[in-house]
């Protein structure tokens, strides 16, 4: 993979952000905050209709914003709806992967499926848009930055799946953050510790997207395999 200085790729044309699990927290407020910054938007979500508001909504950034249903638990389905994104929007310069199951149940006990589900959409599904995206980003080089949460850090009993999907997918995002360095891809996960929109500013939708917004830009000199969100 080539890698080119950071102001001869801001002087060019700027390529997809591909967004997958877009809903109207966080989701859709990064996806604002990259078509308002120029980029070509692919949100991908299970909603439709949803998916068709937000994409009527976000016309007035003056980009091209589309969405695409996916399932995130479905590899084959999550793979076609991102070739879908990209043949159709363009070469990607950016991967976000937002998506999780909040939901309460026990480390013993429940469904054998429910947990496959939960683990697929929480760890799997973050490798197949990487394995995706990662050969299709514009010039060989761009960023992956995965949502990820405060149980990865402070397991809790009461959401123990969605807990040990998010402690796994920190892990996942800095092996994948140490496989490509010096490849001129950015891989890093954003740990977000408190209850997005609970009313702390610094945990508001749009400050976090500018946190992902921020990072896809930085100098690769101050690349890390993870932003915490205290």
């Amino acid at each position: 993979m080539t890698s080119h200085p950071i102001g001869e790729r801001t002087a060019m044309a700027l390529g997809t952000a591909v967004i997958v699990g877009v809903g109207p927290g966080l989701g859709l407020a990064i996806a604002h905050t990259f078509a308002n910054a120029g980029h070509p938007v692919a949100m991908l979500a299970r909603d439709k209709a949803r998916l068709d508001t937000y994409a009527a909504g976000l016309a007035t950034t003056g980009q091209d914003v589309r969405g695409y249903v996916a399932d995130a638990a479905d590899p084959d389905n999550l793979r076609a709806a991102l070739h879908s994104a990209i043949t159709e929007l363009g070469a990607p310069d950016v991967l976000v992967y937002n998506v999780g199951v909040l939901r309460k149940d026990s480390p013993i006990g429940g469904d054998d499926q429910d947990w496959a589900n939960v683990t697929a959409i929480n760890v799997l599904g973050a490798r197949v848009a990487a394995n995706a995206v990662l050969p299709e980003l514009r010039d060989g080089r761009g960023s992956l930055l995965f949502t990820g949460g405060g149980y990865a850090l402070s397991p809790s009993k009461e959401h123990a799946s969605l807990s040990v999907g998010k402690a796994a997918l920190r892990a996942y995002v800095q092996v994948l953050h140490d496989q490509l360095a010096g490849t001129g891809v950015h891989a890093t996960s954003v740990t977000i510790t408190r209850d997005i929109g609970g009313g702390e500013a610094r945990f508001d939708p749009a400050v976090l997207a500018q946190a992902y917004l921020e990072l896809h830009n930085q100098p690769e000199a101050e690349w890390q395999h993870e932003l915490m969100r205290y």
